[in-house]
């Protein structure tokens, strides 16, 4: 049976894609064609140091390269729990939470962003507008949750002594909801079964978890080496601004100029050198030295 099917790299590239792209299934990006999500793919490979040239040559056309495909999948496997990440992601909360927000939460997880250089003066005033329009837009994010917080508590307050748990004693949100609108419970519910069946799925990966490292060692024995040359280049390299292209032709002359001056002093150094070396036994009277001692040592060897 061939590892090349094409149904089957395709389902891996939309694999690895949901691995790096955890969004829900509203989102625009969940929709993308087959070529987009592997190019997205590549790139994010590439930015998170993935060491195989291989992959960033496979075609995005999901055609052939089901071997490369899962090597980055073992590879993104062994870097960390990406089952427990997706688990977490798509968890169903029955509770009642409230997200406190950090800034350290909302950072990239991804590669800081390249410094970029102004067009142009850059006006005080837009910046000051920039800046009150975070701090508005702040204000809002911490208006919200209060709101969120002060609906939440009189929920709790209202349903006070309901809930057959009395560690609770009060219901949450969604069960709230459920007495509100039953026909809700049904979509819970089926919310519930699918993760139920993710749960699932992850304890019997768990349990051929080994079976699958053992089969990968036999695909990368398989697989062709790496070109130690240059010659094989990835395809997504850093991009460097058409800007700064005049400043690093500056700079690589500076740096030439500073290479013949080093040239010359070296030059000047081994000059010197050999005249202070002719200077202290390295003339012609050191030769005629070492031919009369040569000659003599001769004589006696030959007596």
């Amino acid at each position: 049976m061939s590892c090349q099917r094409g149904d089957w790299t395709s389902a891996l590239w939309q694999l690895l894609f949901r691995v790096l792209s955890p969004l829900p299934v509203g989102n625009a990006l969940a929709s993308l064609a087959l070529e987009a999500q592997a190019h997205l793919v590549k790139s994010a490979l590439c930015s998170q140091g993935y060491p195989r040239l291989a992959l960033a040559q496979l075609p995005e056309d999901g055609s052939q390269g089901s071997r490369e495909l899962l090597l980055a999948l073992s590879w993104l496997l062994a870097r960390g729990p990406v089952p427990e990440q997706m688990l977490a992601q798509a968890r169903v909360p029955l509770g009642d939470e409230m997200t406190v927000c950090q800034c350290e939460a909302l950072a990239s997880p991804g590669p800081p962003a390249p410094h970029m250089e102004a067009e142009g003066p850059v006006d005080v005033r837009r910046v000051q507008w920039l800046m009150g329009k975070l701090q508005f837009r702040w204000r809002q994010l911490v208006s919200s949750q209060q709101e969120q917080c002060a609906l939440l508590s009189k929920i709790h307050l209202y349903t006070r002594g309901c809930h057959s748990d009395q560690s609770l004693g009060h219901l949450s949100v969604t069960e709230a909801e459920m007495l509100r609108d039953p026909e809700g419970g049904q979509q819970l519910l089926q919310t519930l079964e699918r993760e139920n069946q993710r749960l699932e799925a992850v304890l019997a990966w768990r349990h051929t978890e080994l079976v699958f490292w053992r089969w990968m060692d036999t695909v990368l024995g398989t697989c062709a080496p790496e070109v130690p040359a240059a010659a094989s280049q990835p395809t997504f390299l850093p991009w460097v601004p058409e800007r700064g292209g005049g400043e690093l032709e500056l700079v690589v002359r500076e740096l030439q100029a500073l290479e013949e001056e080093l040239r010359e002093a070296v030059e000047r150094r081994r000059a010197a050198w050999e005249a202070k070396a002719g200077g202290c036994g390295r003339g012609p009277e050191w030769s005629a030295a070492r031919r009369a001692s040569r000659e003599a040592v001769e004589k006696e060897l030959g007596a």
